[in-house]
């Protein structure tokens, strides 16, 4: 196995693309377990370690831009208010030891249903930039993940930076595992309101083949926002509500028993979630309403 070191952006690009097999490696932490159990002998490894692009973000007036390699640490210290979505599902990750190595970028390169960011990526509708040295595109979240473990990149392509809109309303994550840290997801779930569009959206870790959105859920409960008028009257989300967005997200699920779990716990453990991350995000959406009017 020969380890491949380049000091920047550019010298990263053309090694990857002069050894397209070579496996991209930052923080590690999924790699190097599939190495060390055996599981993958990639004949080079590409060190992106000295490219400090990777670990830069920048708040933008509408957007974030985060880079590959910023650490789970640096978005719950830093970022919590812009991804609050993506915060606590960077809480969620193995250890402080590994939220202070590992990032989005391994995550999404990877492309593990389990993997901890995608529920909080695809809920706030993230874009991925990518790149090579035929030049770079950027790929919707929702276009991202092709099948277990596989994802939209070609061979020659990095991923560069995530590109997500900063939060304009509520968000939540919550995750089911067998012990409360250094648990691999039984199944995961984010939900993000947005307010500016009068829309919902979700994400479903570890319960599919991919990541997924419940889209038949979304669908059914924006319209249901929209028909009573709850954007504008702030009312209190009714039980039957709940309870049919509860319903299809789990029915959204497809997931396979395993070790970790059966697959009608898993839908049930989703639709728990789901309802739950409603409640409690309506809750913070109506309480941030009360606020501005008492304000005003």
């Amino acid at each position: 196995m020969d380890f491949l070191r380049p000091a920047s952006w550019e010298e990263a690009l053309a090694a990857k693309a002069e050894h397209p097999t070579a496996v991209p490696i930052a923080g590690g932490t999924d790699v190097m377990v599939e190495i060390n159990f055996d599981h993958r002998r990639p004949e080079y490894l590409l060190d992106l370690n000295r490219i400090e692009l990777l670990r830069d973000w920048e708040v933008g007036e509408e957007n974030v831009r985060l880079g590959a390699s910023v650490p789970y640490t640096r978005i719950m210290e830093n970022l919590r208010a812009e991804l609050p979505g993506l915060a606590l599902a960077s809480h969620t990750v193995a250890s402080p030891q590994i939220r202070n190595r590992g990032g989005v970028g391994g995550n999404l390169g990877t492309a593990s249903p389990a993997g901890d960011a995608h529920p909080a990526l695809l809920a706030a509708g993230a874009e991925v930039e990518v790149e090579s040295v035929r030049g770079s595109r950027f790929i919707p979240i929702d276009e991202f993940y092709t099948g277990v473990k596989r994802n939209a990149l070609e061979p020659d392509e990095l991923i560069k930076t995530v590109h997500i809109k900063k939060a304009d309303g509520p968000q939540q994550y919550s995750k089911v595992g067998t012990r409360n840290a250094m648990v691999i997801a039984v199944c995961a779930f984010g939900l993000a309101l947005h307010p500016e569009t009068r829309t919902v959206r979700t994400g479903i870790g570890s319960a599919a083949p991919t990541p997924i959105r419940a889209k038949e859920a979304e669908e059914f409960l924006n319209a249901a926002l929209e028909e009573g008028g709850f954007w504008d009257n702030g009312k209190i989300i009714t039980p039957s509500v709940a309870k049919q967005f509860a319903d299809l997200c789990s029915a959204a699920a497809n997931p396979i028993d395993d070790v970790r779990g059966t697959a009608k716990y898993r839908r049930h453990a989703v639709g728990i979630m789901a309802r739950r991350q409603l409640g409690w995000t309506w809750e913070q959406y109506r309480g941030a309403g009360r606020t501005l009017e008492g304000a005003a």
